[in-house]
């Protein structure tokens, strides 16, 4: 695992950023750039998506979060994708004494129409590996303990286009062509709102980015962006 870290002059509060299954740290890279610029430390953490399930994930990441964590006063968490269910993973086993607020874009809360239609192949399986088996519909009790209920300000911003035109053909509208919006929604969610934009681009649109910012700060997102 590998780990990009950056910090900017006196910020109280620190981010972690986590990237989707099959994606690393660059994906987050613009994200964590413009939080930087509005005074949050950030650490953009690589881990191995693709190798392990999430809850072997979650140990992974667990030393490094503790020494960036130090005497902070408030952690926050934004998440990509599978980064959602990895943080609620994590918060369930290592939940922070100061976890502050939890960014999800695109999260499949609800799993994935097309992991539970790809799961079956050999190749799916070779190439997600043992997370990629963990983001379906349908999942066993061991998979759901590890998801408890969340007791913390969650914002959840959905996408709503897609750039996948075969694979969109499996989703319920509205969708952005990986997760449907009803999916992404999660039980004890502070706030969920819905953006015109596919899923790769989630972590980098600005409107995104803006309406992530805003959570962070005030816990909830701004009602006027467009």
């Amino acid at each position: 695992m590998s780990m990009v870290a950056a910090s900017v002059g006196e910020a109280r509060d620190r981010v972690i950023l986590l990237h989707g299954i099959g994606r690393t740290a660059r994906s987050l890279r613009k994200m964590e750039i413009a939080l930087q610029s509005s005074r949050f430390t950030t650490l953009n953490l690589d881990y191995a998506s693709r190798r392990k399930p999430l809850e072997e994930l979650a140990d992974d990441i667990d030393p490094v979060i503790k020494r960036f964590i130090g005497d902070a006063r408030a952690v926050h968490f934004v998440c990509h994708s599978m980064g959602g269910l990895l943080a609620r993973v994590y918060v369930g086993k290592y939940r922070p004494r100061q976890l502050g607020r939890v960014v999800m874009l695109g999260a499949p809360n609800g799993g994935s129409e097309i992991a539970d239609r790809l799961s079956r192949y050999r190749a799916y399986r070779m190439v997600f590996g043992p997370a990629g088996q963990q983001l379906g519909t349908r999942r066993t009790a061991a998979v759901q303990a590890l998801l408890p209920r969340v007791d913390y300000p969650v914002g959840i911003i959905a996408g709503s286009r897609s750039v996948y035109p075969i694979s969109g053909m499996w989703l319920p509208k509205p969708h952005d062509g990986r997760v449907s919006v009803k999916n992404t929604e999660l039980e004890g969610m502070t706030d969920h709102i819905v953006l015109p934009v596919a899923h790769p681009w989630l972590p980098r649109d600005g409107r995104v980015i803006e309406q992530t910012r805003a959570f962070l700060q005030t816990g909830q997102f701004l009602r006027t962006a467009r």
